[in-house]
């Protein structure tokens, strides 16, 4: 019976998992550790290191090494070199290939397959420009998993408690969070709300933004101007921050780290746990926000969760364990490590796919609504926000111009009724229309999501049977503004929004 691999491609660590004996098993790096840096270097000669010698090298090879590319996965950015263009799919698929051969090394035999995990608040392009990654590494996706989905399946099958868990997964560059109830094998996803650009890296960021400010105060030299020297503090930030999650101050040494006529000058600094706290309060009350919304929409109070479920490396951080702590009344469960649950978890989806495992379901849900663009500037939502995978829906639209040839489908996602308020995920138009007066011709318009989350619409010609499919992963993508956002607008704007529908009456 062949392997499926379990793959939790992660913005800062990625792991590989597999299901052996009986249960999901994190499969140990060439340094023994059970988590990879998802880190990137590129030599001159055109080697390919990844992982910690990637990490450890970058310091001296700024230009060539590329961190975090995860956050930029679906984007269309671009990194150019020693001479070679590389899209983010090719650099990840760096990344997959060294956890394919990780796991083929350990197991003795080629793998092939897996199951690899996304945020739950990916959109549809960043979907398929990670599945493009895992492919160009030689692995066959037969199926994509939302990250805190995952964590509660693998929580779910190694404890074998049952109830509703709710998932707060807090990693280098993006939050979910996701309610879930487990009973008699089926995992079955409530609600769940994030943000993709969230996470450990951002409090990097901010830490790095305090100690530049210091060293400038301090000598009047900025450190942002020089990449290899902020690099150095970046790496510096990170660690400060892992070590304030045990100790109330921290002393950060950078030697050497400038120059002036006086000589070498070095970065030294004392840094504690309270300003890093002040520094980040901002992105852990969203989380709270965010946290909160996602109860509402299971319809469930802090009181109906059964347990709660940390995930990713930056729980880690006393705040966030503190506030949530606070928020549900107990401690959070500790038996599954937040760094391998999610790829545990993805081994157990894949030893369900592959029959090693029975009597298990997975029911997930799309975290936002999509519909079309009719006439008059207004969106027609289809498909609602938690609706449950797979899923489909159809309506039926007319023309608005007498004998018109075509018509243009504007696929649109997001929470409110006005075109201009949601996110474009592309256009595509349809041929063929039969000649007649405005209004005759009926125009089926059919969206299908898969249980991985990827979405397909289609558009025909009931009379003539024109008809056209495409998979949106050529479509623009979410931007990066913050979908929690476009919910709250929603709300706040409700009664916008009933004014603008009883103005508007559409067709397509």
């Amino acid at each position: 019976m062949e392997p499926i691999l379990g793959i939790d491609f992660g913005t800062t660590n990625s792991a590989v998992a597999i299901f052996s004996k009986g249960r999901p098993v994190t499969i140990p790096n060439e340094f023994g550790g059970q988590i990879i840096p998802s880190a990137v270097y590129i030599a001159d000669n055109g080697d390919i290191y990844v992982g910690e010698s990637a990490k450890n090298v970058g310091i001296l090879h700024v230009d060539s090494t590329v961190l975090s590319v995860k956050r930029e996965m679906g984007t269309g950015v671009n990194h150019f070199i020693n001479g070679k263009n590389y899209t983010p799919e090719m650099i990840a698929s760096f990344i997959f290939e060294t956890l394919r051969k990780t796991a083929e090394h350990k197991s003795g035999r080629g793998i092939k397959k897996a199951v690899v995990t996304v945020p739950a608040y990916y959109d549809d392009k960043k979907r398929q420009a990670t599945r493009k990654a895992a492919q160009l590494a030689g692995l066959e996706v037969v199926r994509i998993v939302n990250e805190p989905t995952a964590a509660a399946m693998a929580y779910g099958v190694m404890s074998d408690r049952e109830g509703r868990v709710l998932v707060f997964d807090l990693g280098g560059g993006t939050f979910d969070v996701s309610i879930l109830n487990i009973k008699g094998g089926v995992f079955e996803v409530l609600a769940t709300r994030g943000d993709t650009r969230l996470g450990g890296n951002d409090f990097d960021r901010k830490i790095v933004e305090v100690l530049v400010e210091r060293f400038m105060d301090e000598t009047e030299i900025d450190l942002r101007k020089d990449k290899f020297a902020l690099q150095k503090v970046y790496e510096e930030a990170e660690k400060a921050k892992k070590t304030l999650s045990d100790q109330r101050i921290v002393e950060i040494e950078i030697p050497f780290i400038a120059a002036d006529e006086s000589g070498p000058l070095h970065l030294t600094t004392k840094f504690t746990r309270y300003e890093f706290e002040e520094l980040i309060t901002g992105y852990i009350e969203k989380t709270l926000r965010l946290t909160k919304t996602a109860l509402r929409d299971a319809k469930l109070t802090p009181e109906d969760i059964d347990m709660f479920l940390f995930v990713g490396g930056s729980t880690r951080i006393p705040i966030v364990r503190k506030n949530l702590k606070n928020l549900f009344n107990k401690e959070p469960e500790g038996s599954v490590s937040p760094d391998e649950v999610v790829a545990l978890g993805a081994a157990v989806q894949g030893a369900v796919m592959s029959g090693r495992i029975h009597k298990i379901a997975l029911v997930d849900v799309t975290p936002l609504g999509l519909g079309v663009e009719k006439e008059g500037g207004a969106m027609v939502n289809m498909i609602k926000r938690n609706a449950v995978l797979p899923t489909e829906a159809s309506a039926i639209f007319t023309t608005v111009q007498d004998y018109q040839k075509a018509v243009i489908i504007h696929v649109l996602q997001g929470e409110r009724p006005n075109v201009s308020d949601n996110i474009s995920l592309g256009s595509f138009r349809l041929d063929g229309i039969r000649k007649a007066s405005k209004g005759v011709p009926k125009i089926e318009v059919k969206f299908e999501i898969d249980v991985s989350g990827i979405v397909r619409v289609s558009a025909k010609d009931l009379d003539t049977r024109c008809e056209y499919s495409v998979k949106l992963d050529q479509a623009s993508g979410l931007s990066e503004e913050e979908i929690s956002a476009v919910i709250t607008d929603a709300r706040v704007s409700e009664l916008e929004d009933l004014q603008f529908n009883s103005e508007r009456q559409g067709q397509v």
